[in-house]
């Protein structure tokens, strides 16, 4: 994910948050006596240096579609060593899960399995919808949880489709909503009225005018 300036003291602050996450999660392997942070540390060095020999090694220079492709060789290669079978075998279960998604079709479309295009998605993206919307009136749990789902995998294989991070497209409008939440807020603090008692149309009308203040600005 790209930061911009002002982004650089929370990213500190988040790379804090994560070395603190490796240190600890080390230290108690370490008690158990199956390996320390220097363990660790040498594991993805010689990830790296295998993975990029025309960095680290010998190998020539190669294009981004060679670096790629042995790229996932060796990827092939290290699965086959810890005796992982399978097209999906070896993607973390820890994964965000959006990303897993991405990944997940990724590996999918190497070997044919995919959409053809981005308009093919939206097309299962439209089905999946419908599903959902059949389901709404028995308003079962279990089923409106599965089609909830279904379309957030599409929506990750749409993202992919678009070479796009679905879990940078979700943070982006994450952060819109709040930015625009906050200014139909701080409207209506104008007016002296709070969200609860302006109600919905006068929040959706507020919402409409912040939106189209930034369109204007853009």
């Amino acid at each position: 994910m790209t930061e911009s300036p002002d982004d650089r003291p929370a990213l500190q602050d988040e790379l804090g948050d994560l070395l603190f996450q490796v240190v600890y999660h080390a230290r108690m392997a370490e008690e158990e006596g199956a390996f320390s942070f220097a363990d660790v540390a040498e594991t993805i060095h010689r990830k790296m240096v295998s993975r990029h020999p025309h960095v680290f090694g010998d190998a020539t220079a190669r294009s981004a579609e060679q670096q790629t492709s042995a790229w996932e060789a060796q990827k092939a290669q290290e699965r086959a060593a810890r005796a992982e079978t399978g097209t999906l075998a070896g993607l973390p279960a820890g994964l965000p899960a959006l990303t897993r998604a991405a990944k997940l079709t990724r590996r999918a479309a190497r070997v044919g399995f995919d959409w053809p295009d981005a308009a093919a998605v939206l097309d299962k993206l439209e089905e999946e919808a419908a599903e959902l919307r059949a389901e709404l009136p028995g308003a079962d749990p279990a089923r409106l949880k599965d089609e909830v789902g279904d379309l957030f995998f599409v929506l990750a294989n749409l993202a992919r489709k678009l070479d796009l991070d679905p879990e940078d497209c979700l943070r982006g409008a994450n952060a819109k909503f709040e930015r625009r939440f906050n200014a139909v807020e701080q409207r209506l603090a104008r007016q002296g009225l709070s969200p609860a008692d302006a109600g919905l149309e006068a929040m959706e009308a507020e919402w409409q005018a912040v939106k189209a203040t930034e369109r204007g600005a853009a």
